[in-house]
């Protein structure tokens, strides 16, 4: 699974071969959690209050760049690093 962004402790990745809807994998110490790319709602597991709030501002920022990075991973590209959230 390729870590796509990192930031404060968060890791942010995304699977080759996952399932519809378009989402991602974040990872906090012994957390995960998925969210899905549109609306940003979590569709698996959970977050600490305030990485769930980093997670959320990352991904309003970088809504386009999931999404693309989304459309390689179904057709087998390279994934793009992703900037973190400063």
């Amino acid at each position: 699974m390729p870590r796509i962004s990192e930031f404060y402790g968060i890791q942010i990745y995304m699977y080759y071969n996952d399932h519809n809807p378009h989402h991602f994998h974040a990872e906090y110490a012994e957390h995960e959690a998925t969210y899905r790319i549109a609306g940003l709602e979590s569709l698996t597991g959970a977050l600490p209050r305030r990485a769930r709030t980093l997670v959320g501002e990352w991904a309003s920022i970088h809504r386009s760049e999931l999404l693309d990075n989304w459309d390689k991973a179904r057709r087998g590209e390279p994934l793009q690093e992703i900037e973190p959230l400063i």
